[in-house]
């Protein structure tokens, strides 16, 4: 199961390496998503660096529960915004919202509540 764990942090890692990374550099369609959702570029930016941000503290030790918490938060943002602003095509973020919570439970020990 270790290897399991691992590789489900490389896949979050690279996603949202990619997408984050898309949102701080203006990738068009991403600018465009985040004028349609009507919260202003610092809305994009804040969430670039928290996907990113996120991405890299997946790796660094004992954080892995905060990181995929702070995922999993940004992905049940995007569904919403799926579903109620963007429309169709809320399966990738649902998606990548059930992987962020599994690997969040998976670290639940790193909480401060089982220490």
């Amino acid at each position: 199961m270790k290897y399991v764990f691992i590789g489900l942090r490389v896949v979050l890692a690279l996603v949202f390496l990619a997408a984050g990374g898309a949102k701080l550099a203006g990738a068009e369609m991403m600018v465009g998503t985040f004028q349609a959702i009507g919260l202003g570029e610092w809305f994009r930016y804040l969430t670039g660096a928290l996907e990113v941000g996120a991405a890299i503290l997946l790796w660094a030790p004992g954080r892995q529960l905060l990181a995929s918490a702070v995922l999993l938060a940004t992905m049940i943002g995007a569904v919403l915004a799926h579903l109620f602003i963007l429309g169709p095509s809320l399966v990738p973020a649902l998606v990548l919202g059930i992987l962020c919570a599994i690997v969040a439970y998976h670290y639940k020990e790193q909480s401060l509540l089982s220490k």
